[in-house]
């Protein structure tokens, strides 16, 4: 069955508090860009990425990085969200909230301008960590690993050898790749879209594995992280790295840390993998999003989740076949949407699909 009707997500960006956050964010943002007429963009400098390991340029004396794509990125995101936002208040509230932030006209113009030509760097066909990144040293990984088996923390090593991480090519952990961990495909393809720049399947694939061979994975929460990225550039080497988010405290993968503890975030990350991850779970425009990771090495699981209104909603995969079932609990019906499919599922009803391989 089609879906016909689309009712707007509950958000706490909706809220008088929540968007007054969103906004003031905003504006951090947008006062942090700067405009270079050679480029014909906006620009954000003297940042630190995800990474960790890239503090400033080699030899710099000053600290940063310049157009770290990861957070100009999330920047036009915040930016579009805030614009958005102010379009979708009843008008009571959206001017009280305007009065209360003393926005005016030419500020919101500003963050649309921003929001679309913040500079992203590529270099060699895929997303640069930040403008530069490829002019950096290619790192002998090879030669590490065997003169010292274990590289987890890259940046211990190169110190002891009175050298830098910021002279290489090589990550802590995800960087320019945690845009496919907080987006999915198809947001991310928006996101650099309303940006001026076409990121199709294949570039950032290229993307993908350009960083894979580049990074040391000096945090338990890196394989979780890659997991979740691999799982939505639909990746057998998925299932590798969720392993490895469960091991990360079992087996002190780390090397002495869980004597001081579980990383509790990286814990609780690995059920997050498999109830959104795994079965690509998002809530967007009024309807549950459903696009699941065939992994012959999982071949049964479910959960359950609340959403609007309605208290367990019960998901099962198994053998190329998805149920979903709704319990009684809400007055209203739930959308579904699948990449080949939408499905309207009332309150009591269950709904048995066959997934594409």
């Amino acid at each position: 069955m089609a879906c016909t009707a689309e009712r707007a997500d509950p958000s706490p960006l909706h809220s008088p508090r929540g968007a007054r956050w969103l906004l003031q964010i905003a504006r951090f943002w947008a006062d942090s860009a700067t405009w270079d007429a050679r480029l014909g963009r906006h620009r954000i400098r003297g940042v630190v990425g995800p990474d960790e390991y890239h503090e400033a340029y080699p030899g710099a004396d000053r600290p940063g990085l310049d157009d770290n794509a990861y957070t100009n990125v999330t920047a036009a995101w915040v930016l579009a969200r805030a614009l958005e936002v102010l379009r979708d208040l009843p008008e009571p509230r959206r001017r009280e909230l305007v009065e209360r932030t003393a926005l005016d006209d030419t500020e919101l113009e500003q963050w649309e301008s921003v929001s679309r030509t913040l500079h992203v760097p590529f270099h060699q066909g895929v997303v640069s960590q930040f403008e530069g990144y490829g002019d950096l040293a290619e790192l002998d990984w090879a030669g590490y690993r065997e003169r010292y088996g274990d590289i987890r923390r890259l940046d211990r090593v190169l110190e002891a050898e009175g050298d830098s991480p910021n002279n290489y090519q090589a990550s802590k952990q995800a960087d320019v790749l945690m845009l496919g961990y907080l987006f999915s495909p198809d947001e991310l393809r928006s996101l650099f879209d309303r940006l001026g720049y076409r990121l199709d399947e294949e570039t950032w694939q290229r993307t993908v594995d350009y960083y894979l061979a580049r990074t040391s994975h000096g945090s338990t929460l890196s394989g979780l992280v890659h997991g979740w990225i691999l799982a939505r550039a639909r990746r057998a080497e998925a299932w590798a790295y969720c392993l490895e988010a469960l091991k990360g405290d079992v087996a002190d993968l780390q090397g002495g840390t869980t004597g001081e503890g579980i990383h509790l975030g990286a814990m609780a990350g690995t059920l997050d993998l498999v109830q959104r991850g795994l079965t690509g779970l998002e809530t967007r425009s009024g309807a549950l999003w459903l696009n699941p990771v065939p992994l012959p090495e999982l071949s049964s699981y479910g959960f359950s989740v609340r959403y609007q209104g309605h208290w367990g909603v019960r998901f099962r995969l198994e053998h190329g076949r998805l149920e979903i079932a709704v319990p009684d609990s809400g007055p209203l019906p739930i959308d579904v949407r699948l990449p080949d499919r939408e499905v309207r599922l009332e309150p009591g009803d269950t709904c048995r699909l066959a997934l594409p391989d």
